[in-house]
């Protein structure tokens, strides 16, 4: 087998924030498989001398199913070909890497994992939040907040996220904050708990709502805030200075 997989962490947005290694790959990439997440800057940066094949979810609709797009990866590599499956941030964080990875693999495909800057991490340090701080958190806990829907049942304990002390940051987390806030305060946490949530990180229409738990969810409405965004909770949330 001549071709190679590899899966791209593309950052949390803008080519400076790319690893000089993503860019060797993407270069040198036949087949790239890419979601709407590396942002516009990136994406208008890919090679066009590679097939390019749009992997993105539009409103709820995907433009092809995570099978699909394993499949075509498999497929492409043992045509001989180098192909890059490039994601937003990093691709073992909620990116479904790690089962494109097992997939790869059952295969006999090569693949190598090319790390990328998580955008629970830049995202709310680029707008002046910590996601720890010796004063507020000494520990972060990174929480999904769209889980597979086929599970039988959530993996996220509440009442156990509940009584950290430290940061939680939420990824894909926008239509069920409302949940997400209600389920934290009903298993005891302070509705008067500081929250962030930051659209579009590192975009030139990035934009930070902020509350607390007690009223998020409605001024998220009101802003009528979509993803993607990063939501952030608890008191390094009071270091924002909007």
């Amino acid at each position: 087998m001549t071709g190679r997989a590899y899966l791209v962490g593309a950052g949390p947005g803008g080519l400076g924030l790319m690893t000089i290694r993503a860019r060797e790959v993407i270069e040198s990439a036949d087949v790239i498989l890419y979601d709407q997440l590396p942002g516009e800057e990136i994406l208008a940066t890919l090679p066009r001398s590679a097939e390019l094949i749009d992997c993105g979810k539009y409103g709820g609709n995907h433009t092809l199913e995570q099978h699909e797009i394993e499949a075509l990866m498999v497929e492409r590599v043992k045509e001989g070909k180098t192909v890059v499956r490039l994601k937003g941030g990093d691709p073992f964080l909620f990116g479904r890497g790690g089962e494109e990875m097992e997939t790869l693999r059952a295969h006999g495909v090569p693949v190598e994992v090319v790390p990328g800057v998580t955008s629970a991490i830049a995202v709310p340090e680029m707008v002046g939040i910590p996601v720890t701080h010796r004063r507020y958190a000494s520990t972060v806990t990174f929480i999904t907040g769209h889980e597979d829907p086929a599970k039988p049942e959530s993996a996220l304990d509440w009442e156990v996220l509940s009584r950290l002390k430290g940061t939680l940051v939420i990824l894909m987390g926008v239509k069920n904050l409302p949940k997400i806030a209600a389920a934290l305060t009903a298993h005891g946490k302070d509705p008067a708990t500081p929250v962030a949530v930051i659209e579009r990180g590192l975009r030139p229409d990035q934009r930070v709502t902020v509350g607390t738990l007690a009223d998020i969810a409605d001024k998220a409405r009101a802003a009528d805030v979509r993803p993607p965004a990063v939501i952030v909770i608890g008191g390094v949330v009071g270091l924002y200075e909007g």
